[in-house]
């Protein structure tokens, strides 16, 4: 039996005027989702447990089957772990988000221009970090480069006791001094966020990009603290070898520490550009050499929600059914095993909003020994009519794997 997970990020929504009233769900061109919900278990789930946020740290972790009021300590721990940093029990790390913020003199009336600094290179933000970290580094402070724009600070016998340290991207466009934290514990972490604009001004890589026209990368925003993850390993936990292929570093540090081999895709960003079936194929690659569980995991939608870019929200749902349910089912169809699959998001990332919402999300589970009467269309409105409703969220893994469970 072959398990695989198609995890759609943030591509839940709600009917927008610009769609013509509509979700990208019900707009896009999606036969294959479509043609695995008529014979599957179409319903709503709950990822996101009253009273957590709803990140994807706690909304994926849950849809892996871990349970993140126990095993959750916070986001930027996982990207440390999928970085390769070493973790004290004693260190604290904050995600070191690159972003663009506008230039008022005052520093708490800039507004987030953009949380994620114009798609900046890797290339480009590890010259940029290795520069923070040269002026504001120090034997209590360490920062470490990541993918894109998302990056990570350790800090020695820190505190996760730092008041509300805003998501960058749950502020897009707004004066950023009404989002910082007021706690005292903050304040040296808040000195760090403002002396950076100073040094990332007249960056070389950023008087670059000003001048073919991109966004800089002027300032750093410290945010999603946590001690060293307590994830159990998937193997020990479910019985089955899971490989988790994902763009950002948060997905492959949750691999890391549940012990999932988590491949590097070359091409793969977490964008609309990503490299959709370079990383179709290391999924079949795992299938072919033995792996269970195949975690596909696919930012684009959440990432198009972030930007309130309706129509590359729906193109994002449409090359994922394009360029990876369809080779992949035609691999899933020819091996000769039965297969369960997965299809979901992690959280809704709605496009009025611009950022996360704790709504349930609709799933559909497809089973190829046991098809069953399902939906016409998978959309979050069909979800919700079926009835089907899965309250805590860690259930879904043991959904996926009753077979295994029952064996």
């Amino acid at each position: 039996m072959k398990y695989l997970v198609v995890l759609c990020d943030g591509m839940a929504d709600t009917e927008n005027p610009v769609l013509g009233g509509k979700t990208p769900m019900m707009c896009a061109e999606k036969p294959n989702m479509d043609r695995l919900a008529a014979t599957a278990e179409v319903g709503l789930c709950r990822t996101v447990a009253p009273g957590l946020k709803p990140g994807s740290d706690v909304a994926n972790l849950s849809v892996m089957g871990y349970d993140p009021t126990v095993s959750y300590t916070g986001r930027s721990p996982l990207e440390a772990a999928s970085i390769g940093i070493p973790l004290k029990d004693t260190d604290v790390t904050l995600r070191c988000n690159l972003v663009t913020l506008s230039d008022e003199a005052n520093y708490r009336d800039r507004r987030m221009v953009d949380y994620c600094a114009g798609d900046i290179s890797t290339e480009e933000a590890a010259e940029i970090i290795q520069t923070v970290d040269q002026r504001l580094g120090n034997e209590t402070y360490r920062f470490f480069h990541g993918v894109s724009y998302r990056h990570c600070l350790v800090v020695d016998h820190g505190t996760t006791d730092l008041g509300n340290m805003t998501p960058p991207h749950d502020i897009s466009g707004k004066v950023i001094g009404d989002y910082l934290s007021q706690s005292e514990n903050a304040a040296p972490l808040l000195a760090l966020m403002e002396k950076s604009c100073e040094i990332l001004k007249d960056h070389p890589v950023n008087l670059a990009r000003v001048k073919k026209g991109l966004r800089p990368a002027n300032a750093i925003w410290l945010w999603g603290e946590g001690t060293r993850p307590q994830v159990e390993n998937f193997y020990e936990k479910n019985g089955v070898h899971g490989c988790v292929i994902s763009a950002v570093d948060l997905l492959k540090g949750i691999g890391k520490c549940a012990g999932m081999e988590t491949p590097e895709v070359a091409g793969a960003t977490g964008y609309l550009d990503t490299n959709f079936e370079g990383k179709t194929a290391a999924g079949i690659d795992a299938f072919r050499r033995g792996i269970d569980l195949v975690y596909l995991h696919f930012e684009a939608p959440d990432e198009c929600g972030h930007r309130g870019e309706a129509e590359n929200k729906v193109r994002s749902i449409e090359a994922i059914d394009r360029r990876v349910l369809a080779p992949m089912l035609d691999y899933l169809n020819s091996c000769g095993d039965d297969y369960r699959m997965l299809i979901m998001p992690d959280h809704p990332t709605p496009l009025d909003i611009r950022t996360h919402s704790a709504d349930p999300v609709p799933y559909l589970l497809f089973d190829s020994r046991q098809p069953q009467k399902g939906v016409a269309v998978f959309t979050e409105k069909t979800a919700a009519q079926t009835g089907i409703f899965v309250e805590h969220g860690p259930d879904m893994m043991t959904k996926l794997l009753q077979h295994e469970k029952n064996a």
